[in-house]
């Protein structure tokens, strides 16, 4: 395939950001050759100016480097001058962002306050009615004409204050316009904010950021890179907000937001981030810089073979083509394994921590549906039969060794050892390889082999970029062994290494290169809590990338003034009651701005509308209007009962 066509940074291979142009931001340059600045954005009332005022403090000694602030309506616009001149008295200096929706008188007010104004091309001069519309192209040009009236006025504005703009698509708010034209699709989303640079562009406005936000990881990579291949095409190069909307909290938050950010910043791609979690906004800090942190010397990682052609379409998901091994690749879905090498299997119970349970009285196991498929044992035979359900890999020399041949399964350090092997299993046999084994004479000769699953391992400081480069040499040569994705960490700081794992694992499931994943520590000394951290945030990796479904999935707006209910506590109560329904998605979204279009492909939608009030979606569709927030959690579970998606927890 032509790699200008498919061209989205600057390498696959080599790391260096995208150059962007730069854009002063309140004295806080943004893009060139500034480093990845970190934001955030309160959650307090915009009219409560005490409020917002030691909100944005808290952000700002967190490390926040822009606040933003929603302005929903011409009043709370006004009150950014108060919240503004606050700050400056109490000393603070950092830029603020005014967020608007559907406003645009709010927006010009803002403009002349803050120094930068984020506009939602999907409803600054559109009202969504999910309506599909066929137009003539000369009636999409007076579409186009009808936008550039209410837009220029506010880039005048922005001209005269020195006001920066992001223009910031959303996946769920894209107007009918853009999907009557263009469908609910990255390349949507990319000209829903093209059409708007257009405009700024013809106004010689150039004082602008672009964001392509989704709660949907895979669709918020597609639409960045192809909003960069785009720019590229015509000539832009604005600077790149990034960020994973509505990824929910705690770990999972994390989780989803590694995926979708790092997987871009991995590329280069990015110039500052949002991480979005249903929690206070100062968490959200710490989260960010441990991500953009992670870039600051990765220049300086061991070089990887450049590629002359594009091997896969980067911005359209198709899992690499692979035959079956056992149920490992083809069409079954990745397989996690777990590493208890360290630990020394004495009894049953020790399986608890993976979701495996024994019933000694009738001689039964009963697992989860986030127990692993298989267990590396290294060189330790448990002392007890294992479940069935969970295969067991010891090293070869173990194997070998083992009188149990036909459950245990072995695992060759490397190509060569394979090759010279006595014996093999005949059903699965795992082979650790490398980039090094590219131009290895074992692998041209094991490659297919219909009993090898390969395992695919660095230490490369841009591991991800190698491994994936790997995967791009299977692709072209044909090899199609499924081959599982193992990476190892540090394990005393749990935080980076979820971000970091999330990250390097997930870029590759998003461009569905990974048949399995294996997350193995550094050191050799852990222990069970290790393991269940590793196993965990393995089935949380794979749900984030849509590749394996193993529990419910939460898309939660991270709240802010609009809010009309307390994100946090609602969404822990929703979750106490659903968390057992695999595989159903729920939104929880604090006011319409965030409500049936933001929700995108959540099966159900509970939405507040108003005070004390909720409304309930299915899809996009409204069933229940304004009911009561006492009786809305009960309406959900009934409206998901009447479905047939539910069932008691076991």
């Amino acid at each position: 395939m032509d790699i200008k066509k498919y061209k989205y940074c600057v390498s696959t291979t080599r790391y260096k950001r995208f150059k962007t142009r730069e854009v002063n931001i309140g004295g806080v340059p943004l893009g060139g050759d500034n480093p990845i600045r970190v934001q955030s954005m309160t959650t307090t009332d915009t009219m409560d100016t005490i409020a917002t005022v030691e909100q944005s403090i808290r952000m700002i000694e967190a490390g926040c480097e822009y606040v933003r602030i929603t302005a929903p309506s011409i009043n709370e616009a006004r009150n950014l001058e108060n919240i503004k001149n606050e700050l400056r008295r109490r000393g603070y200096k950092t830029p603020l962002i005014a967020d608007i929706h559907f406003t645009p008188n709010a927006a010009e007010v803002a403009a002349r306050i803050v120094e930068k104004v984020r506009i939602n091309p999907g409803n600054y001069a559109d009202k969504k009615k999910f309506q599909t519309i066929k137009y003539t192209d000369r009636q999409y040009e007076e579409e186009i004409e009808r936008i550039r009236e209410r837009f220029v006025p506010l880039l005048k504005i922005c001209k005269e204050y020195g006001t920066a703009i992001r223009i910031g698509t959303n996946h769920g708010s894209l107007s009918d316009r853009i999907m009557s034209h263009y469908g609910d699709t990255p390349l949507g989303m990319v000209e829903s904010a093209l059409e708007f640079v257009r405009i700024c562009r013809d106004e010689n406005f150039h004082n602008i950021v672009l964001s392509m936000k989704a709660s949907n990881p895979q669709v918020m990579v597609q639409a960045y890179r192809l909003l960069v291949n785009k720019m590229e095409e015509e000539g832009y190069n604005y600077p790149l907000h990034l960020g994973v909307t509505e990824a929910g909290d705690g770990e999972d938050g994390r989780i989803k937001s590694a995926v979708g950010i790092g997987t871009l910043l991995e590329d280069g791609l990015g110039d500052t981030i949002r991480v979005s979690l249903t929690e206070e906004p100062e968490n959200e800090i710490p989260v960010a810089i441990a991500l953009a942190k992670r870039y600051g010397n990765r220049s300086k990682h061991v070089s990887i073979p450049s590629i002359k052609k594009a091997v896969i379409d980067p911005f359209n998901y198709k899992r690499r083509e692979t035959f079956a091994v056992s149920d490992f690749g083809e069409n079954n879905v990745p397989k996690v394994i777990v590493d208890f090498a360290n630990i020394n299997l004495k009894d049953e119970s020790q399986l608890n921590v993976i979701g495996y349970t024994y019933n000694k009285k009738i001689d039964k196991w009963n697992f989860s549906d986030q127990s692993p498929d298989c267990i590396y044992t290294g060189k330790k035979i448990p002392d007890f039969k294992l479940p069935t359900t969970l295969k067991l890999i010891l090293d070869y020399d173990v194997w070998i060794k083992s009188k149990n041949k036909t459950d245990y399964f072995p695992y060759f350090a490397s190509t060569q050892e394979f090759v010279k092997s006595n014996s093999k299993s005949f059903v699965m046999n795992f082979v650790e390889i490398n980039i090094s084994d590219l131009k290895n004479k074992h692998l041209e000769i094991i490659k297919n082999d219909p009993r090898i699953i390969f395992v695919l391992t660095t230490t490369n400081l841009h591991g991800m970029a190698e491994q994936r480069r790997v995967f791009f040499h299977m692709i072209e040569n044909d090899i199609k062994n499924p081959i599982v994705i193992r990476r190892s960490y540090d394990t005393k700081d749990t935080e980076k290494l979820m971000l970091y794992a999330s990250t390097d694992l997930g870029a590759l499931f998003i461009d569905g290169l990974g048949d399995g994943v294996w997350i193995s520590p550094y050191n050799k000394i852990y222990d069970t809590k290790t393991i269940e951290l590793f196993n965990r945030l393995s089935f949380g990796i794979l749900q984030a990338t849509r590749t394996r479904i193993s529990k419910t999935e939460y898309i939660a707006c991270p709240s802010c003034g609009r809010t009309l209910f307390n994100l946090v506590e609602v969404t822990n109560k929703i979750r106490k009651r659903t968390e057992h329904l695999k595989g159903v998605k729920i939104a929880i979204m604090g006011c319409i701005v965030n409500g049936p279009g933001e929700m995108a492909d959540a099966d159900y939608g509970y939405v507040g509308s108003g005070p004390d009030r909720i409304t309930l979606y299915r899809g996009k569709e409204i069933v229940k209007k304004n009911i009561k927030s006492e009786y809305a959690l009960d309406e959900l579970v009934e409206l998901i009962k009447e479905d047939g998606k539910w069932h008691e927890k076991d």
